[in-house]
């Protein structure tokens, strides 16, 4: 079978405290999954594409969870390996009334897929595919997983296929801010699509607004950029044009992790549907808005169903 998407990246077992306030605090926890790419995976399977994720977890009882749940989500994970020599990563996290940045901890420092390697690559498999997704995550794990992007990013290009990078900065991940910005920027240049945040951007490129921040990845060659705005929406520039899409309105946040992941599934799912980029930016901020009303980082991403029933 033939994929639309496939994404490289570290999945980790997801921890969530059962009350607001200090880790400490919490008497129990929700198990649920966490990490970027596979967030980004699971949006783009529910809305009816064909997913491969490629990676490496503990063979353990939460690595042998998160692979079930990704096959339950219809992904391909064909590509995962459980290394009996090593272990799961962990991420633990607090809950905040009114759906704040919630405290949050990491054990992931070592893990499986911290040693995956550039030579792991299943070249046919992922040239055999339509897209790539990457983000600034992963490459921030570890030497070996960012020669890993860099060269999946590569080979696809060279492949004629089209790459989406969202950069998703994790900066206690990097050895400075100059490493992260130098590494990051370098990423989106090897990318059609570039989704900053625009803190994110900000940060990245010394710009203050979103058209700046566009502009400069646009000047390194992306043929699109959508820079995420929060409750603002997005912006976008590329090829077609440039604009704004507005958000959409939110009665109550309850947890904001995960919304850039839903996103980004929104706006490739769109590209990969044929969309006008207007309104596959409009997909990524509904998908965004509904992700930050529910608890988890994917629990709130749509089917198609559900898509279509919106209309989008």
């Amino acid at each position: 079978m033939s994929l639309d998407v496939i994404t490289f990246g570290e999945a980790m077992l997801l921890l969530v405290a059962d009350r607001p306030g200090p880790l400490e605090d919490a008497e129990s926890f929700g198990k649920r999954t966490a990490g970027a790419e596979t967030n980004a995976a699971i949006g783009l399977s529910r809305l009816g594409l064909k997913v491969g994720w490629a990676s490496r977890v503990g063979a353990d009882a939460m690595g042998r969870y998160l692979i079930r749940v990704m096959q339950d989500e219809g992904i391909d994970c064909s590509h995962v390996v459980a290394d009996p020599g090593q272990r799961t990563g962990i991420q633990i996290k607090g809950r905040v009334e009114g759906g704040g940045d919630p405290p949050t901890e990491y054990y992931r420092k070592g893990s499986a897929a911290s040693l995956f390697q550039p030579e792991h690559i299943d070249v046919p498999w992922l040239t055999s595919a339509r897209h790539l997704h990457t983000t600034g995550v992963f490459s921030a794990v570890s030497d070996s997983c960012l020669a890993t992007v860099q060269r999946s990013m590569a080979l696809m290009r060279e492949a004629g296929k089209t790459v989406s990078f969202d950069t998703n900065l994790r900066p206690t991940l990097w050895s400075s801010p100059e490493r992260m910005r130098e590494v990051v920027n370098a990423l989106a240049g090897m990318a059609d699509w570039v989704l900053p945040g625009i803190e994110e951007g900000q940060i990245l490129t010394g710009e203050s607004s979103a058209e700046g921040i566009a502009a400069f990845y646009r000047a390194q060659g992306a043929r699109l950029v959508v820079v995420k705005l929060g409750p603002q929406g997005a912006y976008y520039d590329g090829e077609a044009g440039c604009g704004h899409v507005p958000g959409c309105p939110v009665a109550q946040v309850v947890d904001t992790v995960g919304a850039g992941d839903g996103f980004a599934a929104g706006v490739i799912s769109g590209l990969l549907d044929g969309l006008p980029v207007p309104d596959a930016v409009r997909r990524g901020a509904w998908i965004g808005a509904r992700a930050v009303q529910v608890l988890g980082d994917s629990e709130g991403f749509p089917t198609r169903a559900e898509l279509e029933a919106a209309a989008l």
